[in-house]
């Protein structure tokens, strides 16, 4: 303002003319340096933003090609797994019915069958490539029993590789399996899931259904989400469209980096619009565990516990003042509960100083302890206060020899709070019920809580379960697996050698 000011009152003179001339002259290189300066500045800011992964800012549109990028980058990493289970065949002895009998007819699969050659189970899903030598990694439930793992690379590659199971975890529901291709492959990024917020974006990479690669998007619903059935792990929620086959897929932030494992899904949700994956930090020291061969150990104390919380009239029927806490129903023999003095009927409150809620808690509890540890445990006994101190073990679901017992021993509880357990079927539970020998060997009901629909339903201990949903079962996990939520659930049995139906009725 003041150099123009001084221009004007010297016009009249011919020196000061050329004086402004000259001025003039300096001010445009200068604006033109200026310029240039501030063109630089933005072209390095847009050139460094545009080589950084996409940061959103609260009201910016999304990247029309974001999830195109993703798809990029994410899919040459994601494979395809087909998992077969071969089951060992039998011989059975003759059947005495001719086979046009009515009664052979009618209960066919009850009775003796000539020799049937056993058909393999194949399961589908997915898993991405941690590391460019072969290594994948998916969920466990996604390889576990099986005999024979395949894995695509793409779907217009028809090559089927067949895979190693390096190693798996039943209790995170995490396996590591690998490849040999004879070249490098490309490998994600592991990102870091503790950094992530409601609400950020992400996309879901998984092979749904068997219908190959597909990318889905969505936003982090919620963090930490308990599901203690399913894994020892709080979940990632995302509203990422999940559908079987899913499983074992990478959830991916918009930086291209793996954030979760695509694990299960809310069953009643529609179109699989409530999914579940396990955390990437939460994987991190499963991963390396497995890698190096080694076991990874949960802790294990050894008891049976009511799967509900107690009601008021439960609780001042067993004289409890509360209905807040876990009760103990059995306590397995040799288990660190019985060498610590648990007992039937102890109401668990406290568990190293923590207070417990219901059965899941503790349990919760005892697997993020440390095993060889000693933990004090305050339970309520015959009305009474007491403290127990209790050093927990491996849980000896470790070895299949353990595994077997210890479900023999305690059985697996009814998802969808039906209320009753099931078992494999097995000689001492045999001669306990009272069951007659048969070629066939279907799983037993060890169990029913009162008031439940299998109650309701007049479901009782030592049933043999045949068929659920009309589809044929062998074990406890296939009852497990075939029962479905907010349904009726029909399943025929054996009692005293005689079929019957039992209805469970939801609610």
């Amino acid at each position: 303002m003041r150099l123009f000011k001084t221009s004007n009152s010297n016009s009249s003179k011919p020196n000061s003319s050329r004086a402004r001339q000259g001025l003039t002259l300096v001010l445009v290189a200068l604006i033109f340096a200026l310029a240039g300066a501030l063109a630089t500045s933005l072209f390095t800011v847009h050139k460094l933003a545009a080589e950084d992964a996409p940061h959103l800012h609260l009201g910016d549109p999304l990247p029309e090609n974001l999830f195109v990028e993703l798809g990029r980058v994410i899919n040459p990493s994601v494979v395809n797994i087909s998992s077969s289970y071969m089951p060992k065949r039998q011989r059975f002895q003759q059947n005495p019915l001719p086979y046009n009998d009515p009664f052979f007819q009618m209960f066919q699969d009850m009775l003796p069958q000539p020799f049937v050659q056993a058909q393999p189970t194949v399961s589908l899903g997915t898993g991405f490539i941690i590391r460019p030598d072969g290594l994948i990694l998916t969920n466990n439930h996604v390889v576990q029993g099986a005999t024979i793992i395949k894995v695509q690379l793409a779907e217009t590659d028809k090559t089927l590789y067949t895979a190693k199971l390096i190693g798996r975890d039943q209790r995170s529901d995490l396996a590591l399996i690998k490849i040999h291709v004879g070249h490098p492959l490309p490998a994600v990024v592991l990102g870091q899931s503790s950094k992530l917020q409601v609400g950020d974006w992400v996309a879901a990479f998984g092979n749904p259904l068997g219908l190959g690669h597909t990318v889905t998007k969505g936003i982090i619903s919620a963090i930490g989400r308990h599901i203690e059935d399913l894994n020892r792990f709080p979940f990632l929620q995302t509203d990422a469209t999940i559908n079987p086959g899913n499983s074992g897929g990478p959830l991916v932030n918009t930086r291209g980096e793996v954030i979760g494992v695509n694990s299960a899904i809310a069953a009643d949700a529609p179109g699989g619009a409530i999914g579940f994956a396990i955390p990437i930090d939460a994987a991190k020291p499963i991963i390396a565990a497995l890698e190096q061969g080694k076991t990874i150990r949960h802790a294990f104390l050894g008891v049976n516990i009511y799967p509900q919380q107690l009601s008021p009239g439960e609780a001042q029927q067993l004289g409890l003042n509360s209905t807040q806490g876990a009760l103990i129903v059995g306590v397995l023999p040799g288990s660190p509960a019985q060498k610590a003095g648990f007992k039937n009927y102890d109401f668990v409150t406290q568990f190293d100083g923590k207070d417990v809620t219901d059965g899941s808690t503790l349990q919760q509890y005892i697997e993020d302890s440390n095993i060889g540890q000693t933990y004090p445990v305050q339970i309520i006994r015959n009305g009474r206060k007491q403290t127990l101190r209790v050093t927990l073990e491996d849980n000896p679901t470790q070895s299949h020899h353990a595994e077997g017992a210890l479900r023999e021993a305690r059985g697996q509880h009814a998802p969808y709070n039906l209320g009753f357990t099931v078992a494999n079927f097995s000689s001492a539970l045999a001669n306990k019920y009272g069951l007659p020998s048969m070629s066939k060997r279907y799983p037993i009901v060890v169990a029913i809580t009162p008031g439940s629909p299998a109650s309701r339903g007049q479901l009782s201990a030592g049933d043999m379960i045949v068929d659920v949903n009309r589809t044929h079962v062998s074990s406890a996990a296939d009852v497990i697996r075939l029962l479905k939520k907010g349904r009726i659930n029909t399943l025929r049995i054996l009692r005293g050698g005689y079929p019957m139906m039992i209805f469970l009725s939801p609610g």
